[in-house]
């Protein structure tokens, strides 16, 4: 081979040295370097030990080229990677339209380990005690004779103060009526400066209350959101609004209390409504619903507050008080949720807890 050949064929090899490095993807390790086809003609002692790998390293650097050509990785023979399978998403309700409903499942799991009620903990100590608590707002709502309440299916949970165990009420009582055989219930987040039922039951927080209240096109089934515990229903509290405790107060809200109490005549409407003594709209507000559940919280609200919250309710309508989280007789808490029941059912001049100076 001439000397002219030879500078030939070294200048053909920095050619392609120079088109491999051009083509070489961005972040490639330095050591995966393609392997190229020989060339035909290399030069002795240059061209092939420039393109072939060292002794005993083939494997790995077929390997590298594969991965830098794009290749994808071969699995082993007989070894077929499996795809785990999706979590089942219970099919809704029957009475669910997918293309007109909102829907929300609930995590039927998560809100036993809370200490909520559900079918499946349908006898444990809490379930039991809201079977006594719902059965005089059952009976004041839909029961024979004079007696009925007026407006006795829209039922208010309030407290004196926040942090007593209002939403936790509300809900419980919500579902432990939606588990009547006959009965169906609505739950209403009214507890604008506080929302929480969106959070616990996880359901979208609008469009809800607010906006029902500020647009009167929208219609009360266009918030309602239905869930799979099925006579359950849930308006959530809705869009934030800078005055959305002077909405509680207003026409609009009249308005919506009536459509639901004549609307829905065979369904219970919860209200998880803002504590008395944070807000003068909450007192409004329970103008307008027949019925008052009312939660103090044990050894914790003093009484001076709870005389004080009950004094702006209408002496009128009936008031049942909830004592929340009481410990029982054996020490602990019931069932170990932390939280126990005392119900007292009659007018607020009664007397509403044991004596000392928290209730």
């Amino acid at each position: 081979m001439s000397g002219k050949e030879g500078k030939e064929n070294d200048l053909s090899l920095i050619e392609k040295a120079v088109r491999r490095l051009e083509t070489r993807r961005p972040g490639e390790e330095a050591s995966a370097t393609p392997v190229e086809a020989a060339d035909p003609s290399p030069a002795p002692g240059t061209a092939a030990e420039a393109s072939s790998p060292p002794s005993g390293s083939g494997a790995p650097a077929r390997e590298s080229a594969a991965e830098a050509g794009g290749a994808p990785r071969q699995t082993p023979m007989g070894s077929r990677h499996t795809p785990e399978p999706l979590p089942e998403v219970p099919p809704p309700p029957p009475d669910v339209d997918p293309q007109r409903d909102r829907y929300t499942e609930l995590n039927l799991t998560r809100l036993k380990e809370q200490g909520f009620v559900t079918a499946e903990a349908s006898r444990n100590p809490v379930s039991e005690e809201f079977r006594m608590i719902k059965r005089p707002l059952l009976a004041n709502a839909f029961g024979q004779g004079a007696d009925l309440v007026r407006n006795g299916n829209l039922v208010m949970v309030t407290s004196a103060r926040s942090g007593e165990g209002k939403t936790f009420t509300a809900i419980n009582l919500a579902i432990s009526i939606a588990m009547e055989m006959d009965k169906t219930v609505l739950l209403v987040d009214a507890d604008v400066g506080r929302s929480r039922v969106h959070e616990i039951l996880g359901t979208p927080m609008g469009p809800g209350l607010i906006d029902l209240l500020l647009d009167r096109d929208l219609d009360v089934g266009d918030v309602m959101i239905k869930t799979n515990i099925p006579k359950l229903r849930v308006i959530p509290m809705g869009r934030y609004h800078p005055h959305s405790n002077e909405l509680l107060a207003s026409g609009d809200m009249e308005r919506l209390a009536q459509e639901l109490a004549q609307r829905y005549p065979d369904r219970m409407v919860i209200f998880d409504s803002p504590p008395l003594l944070l807000t003068s709209e909450a007192v409004v507000l329970a103008g307008l619903l027949g019925q008052i559940v009312f939660v103090v919280e044990s050894s914790r609200t003093l009484q001076g507050a709870v005389k004080e919250a009950l004094a702006m309710l209408d002496t009128s309508k009936p008031i049942g008080l909830v004592l929340n989280k009481m410990r029982n007789p054996f020490g602990g808490r019931y069932a170990g949720y932390g939280y126990g029941y005392g119900y007292g059912y009659g007018y607020h001049h009664d007397e509403p807890a044991a004596q000392g100076p928290a209730a």
